[in-house]
Formats: C-alpha cells, structure tokens, sequence
C-alpha cells in the first residue's frame, strides 16, 4: 500500500487573497485569449470559459449564446451529421464549437464525417470518462495522425504523467478532473479521484512545460471556483452544472409542486446509458446519476456573472488579462469560505 501523505486540495479549500491593484475598474480586465498551440498551426481566439459535452450543456442553442460572448461549447458526441449541418447552416459558429468523440472505431468514423461537414471546423474533443487506458493514447495518435491541423482536446485526467503522455500523444488540450462533477458518481461508485485545484495546478505545470494547455472540467459551483481555476493554471474552464436548467439547456422541463425544474444528468449515467445504448452493460455500474436543477429562464444572466466574477476576480489581484491571472493569484487555505447565514432566505437559487 503506498499513500501519498502531501495535501491536496479542492475549490473550497482555499480563497483568492487580494493584492493591491492598478486597475481602475473591473471593465478594464481583458478575458479574451489567443491560443497557439503545440501540434496544430491553428490559433484560437475567445474567452476560455467552455460548456460541457453534456446532452443538457453541449447543445446547438447554448452554442449560439456562448459565440455571442467568443465562448466555446463542446458539443455533446450524439448529434448526428445531417444535425451538425443545419446548425452550421443556422448559425451556429463553426470557430467556437468543438466537435466530440469517444475512443472506438465507430468513433473516429464519425469524427471524419462530421469534420468534413466544413472546414472551419477545427476543434475536436475525444473524450472518455478513464483517459488513462492505453487504448486512449493510441487512439489520440491516431485522430493527430489523421487531422495534422485539428486542435486536439483530450481527457479526462487528473495527473502530471498522464498530461504530459497525451500532449506527446498529439492532445494540445489535456482535460483535467476525474470526480468532482455536480453529477459524477465516479467517487462514490470506484473510489478514485483527485482534488481538483491540485489537479489543475499539477497538469497545468505538467502540460505547460510541453507547450500544451488544460482544461479544468468539473467542480465549479459558483463563478468565484471558475476564478479559481484560472487562478490555478488551468486555461480553459468547462462548466456543466452552472449551464444547467436554462432555456438553451437540453433535458426535460417538468413541474412540481408549484416550480418548474429541468433534467440534467451525466454522460456515465443509468439515464444517458438507457437512451443511447438501451440499457446499462452488464460490465459496467452508471458512475453518474440524473437530477432536477430549478429552472433558470434564458443564460444570458447567468453568462454576466459568470464574466463579471472573472472581471472581479481580476481587478482584485491587479490581473489586467485573464492569462495573467495565474501569476498574480495567491491562493489562502481557509475553514469555511462564505457565510451562508441566509441562504434558506435567497430570493433566487
């Protein structure tokens, strides 16, 4: 048996500690980034805040909205061609999409026809709950050998060795986080995981060294844990939970007991594995679980937070741009990091 006895830590173990600052006002903050990155001669221009490649977060819809603001949405991998086509044709941003897969055969299969759908295309997220298996590396090798120029996201890891195996593997954008999504079981059901801001700050170094980058996916509850996770290395931030429940969400809108409730579950789910494969492998137990989050009406309010909190975050360590705002934070180890006195009385969840 062999523990690992240093700390690790995760968002809410710790507080940004405020520095004096220059800047005038929080508008003055730049949260736009160009990327260049080390396999693929592509830049990518945009605020690095990205939805999840959830059925109920990585939708046409919420694509649209997020383009509004040069943010990403990876979509969710169950969208068909002909599907991915009309939304190009609708609007949807072929620069500020990702398009997803697994790891299979039928995977990359699909991942060609879809990225011959137009060639502004040119982001893809292979993604799979266990970026740990062999397999996974050969099939990222596979994908870079195939698209030269395709940006690479890939995951999901949570360790040094394994960012530093996907991005020579031919990843430029390693997805860091095992557990610590609002509807990930993985924890629970096997055990394993890792905390998520040491994940971060781990891979992030990890990955840098190599010229690569990370995406933190998972964990963020509140826009002061998406600053975090800059705050921490990490370049891009994915969000599920916090996209949930919205009119451009996917997921089933139901009522009870007076109040208006959507569905949202993982992609490792009894839910997601019942409807597209019929019914849970016999190999396998759901290491996810589907819930109702309250129904939050259209994201725009929620994608000014979301900002505003980045922009705060940055006027409060003298970050003038989001990219700076790694050097510039120093994170405290804290007890308790609000007051929730009166959270039964919010006027609003």
């Amino acid at each position: 048996m062999h523990i690992e006895d240093d700390l690790k830590l995760t968002f809410d173990d710790v507080l940004i500690r405020p520095k004096r600052s220059r800047l005038k006002s929080r508008a003055d903050v730049t949260l736009e980034r160009e990327f260049t990155f080390p396999h693929s001669d592509v830049t990518w221009s945009g605020i690095p805040v990205v939805a999840a490649n959830m059925d109920t977060t990585g939708t046409f819809a919420m694509a649209q909205a997020l383009q509004s603001h040069g943010m990403l949405t990876c979509l969710q991998k169950f969208y068909s061609v002909r599907e991915l086509e009309q939304a190009l044709d609708g609007g949807v941003d072929a620069h500020h999409v990702a398009v997803t897969a697994g790891s299979t055969d039928e995977s990359f299969a699909l991942l060609e026809r879809k990225l011959a759908v137009s060639s502004d295309l040119q982001m893809a997220c292979l993604d799979v709950a266990n970026g740990y298996r062999e397999e996974f590396l050969d099939f990222v090798t596979r994908v870079r050998e195939a698209f030269p120029q395709l940006i690479i996201i890939a995951g999901n890891v949570a360790t040094r060795e394994m960012t530093e195996a996907l991005v020579l593997a031919g990843a430029d954008v390693v997805k860091v986080g095992i557990g610590p999504g609002s509807v990930c079981t993985t924890r629970k059901v096997a055990g394993v995981g890792y905390p998520q801001l040491s994940a971060i700050s781990d891979c992030a170094d990890a990955a840098h060294g190599l010229g690569g980058h990370v995406m933190s996916d998972g964990g963020c509850a509140a826009p002061g844990d998406v600053a975090k996770a800059f705050g921490a290395g990490a370049d891009f931030v994915m969000l599920g939970g916090m996209l949930a429940g919205h009119d451009e969400s996917g997921g089933e809108l139901v009522e009870q007991d007076g109040r208006q409730f959507k569905s949202f579950y993982g992609m490792s789910s009894r839910k997601a594995m019942e409807t597209y494969f019929g019914e849970v492998a016999k190999h396998r137990a759901p290491e996810g679980k589907e819930v109702r989050v309250p129904y939050r009406g259209p994201i725009e309010p929620t994608l000014q937070a979301i900002l505003g909190g980045l922009r705060s975050a940055c006027s409060y360590v003298g970050a003038w741009r989001i990219k700076d705002l790694p050097k510039c934070t120093t994170f405290v180890r804290v007890t308790r990091t609000t007051n929730d006195v009166y959270k039964s009385f919010d006027v609003a969840d």
